[in-house]
C-alpha cells in the first residue's frame, strides 16, 4: 500500500508540474520572462552560475545593450507575402540563423540537460553545440539525434592532448558535423557571484541547498531523483569526472592548457577533417589570422561576458570584422541575443548567424524541454516578424542599408 501511495504521489507531482509548465509558458512573452521564471525555480547559486559574468559584469551588460544602440530603417511596399528565414552554414540549410552555443553543466538547470536541448534544436532546424564539459556525453546526444540533427562539438584543450584526440574521434564516429575550438580560456575569468556563493560543480547538497530546496521544490525533486551529474565526456579519461564537487577555476587551471596557440589549430586540422570554428575572436587582427589558418568559421565572442570584463561586445566588433574578412570564412556573432530582432541586426551587419546560450538555459531551467521549444519559437517568430516589418523577404535582403548605427 505504501508503494502504491508513493507512485500516486509521483504521478500527482508530475501532473502538477505539467499544469504549471502550461500555465507559465502561456504568459512567457520573451527571454526576460523566462529568465524571471528560472530565477524563481532554480536555487540562487545555480541561477547565478547561469546568469552571471566576470567581475563587475560590465561586458555581460554591454553584450545585450550593444544591440539596442542600433535601429532599423524600414522599407515598405516590398511584397512580404512570403518570408523565408532560412540560411546556410557549412553548406547546409538551417531554418533561421541561430546556433545553440555550448554550455557546460547543463543538467544543473534540468535533469534532461543536453538531451532536451538536442531534441528541441532538431525540431527547430538549427545546430546544437555540445560542450566538452557537458553533463551528457557525445554518444548520448547522438542517440537522441535524428537524421537531420546538426551536432557540433566544442573543444577545450587539455594538457594531455590524447584526451582531445579521444573526444574528436568520438565526435566523428557519432556523426558530429563540426568542431568549435574555444580560445578565450587561458585562465578562468573571475566570476564573483560564484565566489560569493561558494558555488561548486556539481552543486553540493548542504544546509544552503536544503533551504533552497524548500523554496524550489521542483528543481530539488528533479535534482535528487535524477542520475548523479558527471562530466560525461571525460569520464574515465581524466582523474576528475564530476563525481565529487570541484571548484571550476582550480579544475580548469589544473587540466586545461594555457599554452594553446595557432599551432594547435594546425594540429586540430590533422585529426579532424570537417569544418572548424574558432570561438573567442575579439579583434580584427585575430580574425585575419583565422582566415590565414584555413578554418571555415569564427565566432566573435567574449564567452558571454564570463571571462575578461571590459572585453568588446561582439555585436560592436561585427561590422569591422565582416569588412576585413570579406566572406573568406563564415562569421557567427556570439553573445547578447535576446530577441529575434537582434538576430536580424547581426545578419544585416555581416554575420552568417548568431550563437546564444543563456536564453535556452533560462528556458530549460524554467520549464524543461518545453521551455526550450518555447524560446526557440519566440526567437524564430521574432526574426520572421522583424523581416516583414523592415521589408526583407529573405536573408539575402538583409544589409547595412536597413540599419541605423549610432556612429
Amino acid at each position: 500500500m505504501a508503494f502504491l501511495n508513493s507512485i500516486r504521489s509521483v504521478v500527482k507531482f508530475r501532473k502538477l508540474e505539467i499544469n504549471r509548465t502550461n500555465r507559465l509558458l502561456r504568459k512567457a512573452a520573451n527571454v526576460d520572462d523566462l529568465r524571471k521564471l528560472a530565477k524563481r525555480r532554480l536555487p540562487i547559486g545555480v541561477f547565478d552560475y547561469i546568469d552571471g559574468g566576470a567581475e563587475d559584469e560590465i561586458t555581460l551588460r554591454r553584450n545585450v545593450e550593444a544591440y539596442k544602440k542600433v535601429s532599423f530603417k524600414p522599407r515598405v511596399l516590398r511584397d512580404m507575402a512570403n518570408i523565408d528565414t532560412s540560411t546556410s552554414l557549412f553548406g547546409r540549410k538551417l531554418s533561421f540563423p541561430l546556433v545553440l552555443a555550448p554550455t557546460g553543466f547543463t543538467r544543473i538547470a534540468h535533469s534532461e540537460g543536453e538531451l532536451a536541448v538536442v531534441r528541441a534544436a532538431t525540431r527547430a532546424g538549427i545546430p546544437f553545440t555540445l560542450s566538452t564539459m557537458a553533463t551528457r556525453s557525445i554518444e548520448e546526444c547522438a542517440s537522441v539525434a535524428e537524421s537531420d540533427t546538426r551536432l557540433w562539438f566544442q573543444i577545450y584543450t587539455w594538457r594531455d592532448r590524447s584526451v582531445v584526440k579521444n573526444l574528436v574521434e568520438r565526435a566523428e564516429a557519432s556523426g558530429f558535423e563540426a568542431v568549435c575550438l574555444t580560445v578565450d580560456t587561458a585562465v578562468l575569468g573571475r566570476r564573483e557571484r560564484d565566489v560569493r556563493r561558494g558555488f561548486t560543480l556539481p552543486p553540493e547538497v548542504g544546509l544552503g541547498t536544503i533551504i533552497d530546496g524548500v523554496k524550489n521544490p521542483g528543481w530539488t525533486w528533479d535534482f535528487l531523483t535524477a542520475d548523479p551529474i558527471r562530466f560525461a565526456n571525460v569520464e574515465g579519461l581524466t582523474a576528475i569526472d564530476g563525481s565529487t564537487a570541484v571548484d571550476l577555476a582550480e579544475h580548469m587551471k589544473s587540466q586545461f592548457d594555457p599554452g594553446l596557440s595557432w599551432k594547435d589549430v594546425e594540429w586540430l586540422r590533422s585529426i579532424w577533417k570537417g569544418p572548424i570554428l574558432i570561438k573567442g575572436i575579439q579583434t580584427v587582427e585575430d580574425a585575419l589570422i583565422a582566415v590565414d589558418s584555413g578554418v571555415e568559421a569564427i565566432a566573435i565572442s567574449n564567452h558571454g561576458g564570463r571571462q575578461l570584463d571590459e572585453a568588446p561586445a561582439p555585436f560592436d566588433l561585427l561590422p569591422e570584422v565582416a569588412e576585413a574578412v570579406q566572406d573568406r570564412l563564415e562569421i557567427i556573432c556570439d553573445g547578447g541575443v535576446r530577441r529575434g530582432s537582434d538576430i536580424v541586426k547581426a545578419v544585416s551587419l555581416g554575420a552568417n548567424a548568431v550563437m546564444a546560450g543563456r536564453p535556452y538555459l533560462y528556458a530549460l531551467g524554467a520549464c524543461g524541454e518545453r521551455g526550450v521549444d518555447h524560446v526557440l519559437g519566440l526567437l524564430h517568430e521574432g526574426v520572421e516578424r522583424t523581416m516583414a516589418l523592415i521589408g526583407a523577404a529573405s536573408m539575402n535582403d538583409l544589409s547595412q542599408e536597413l540599419i541605423n548605427r549610432a556612429d
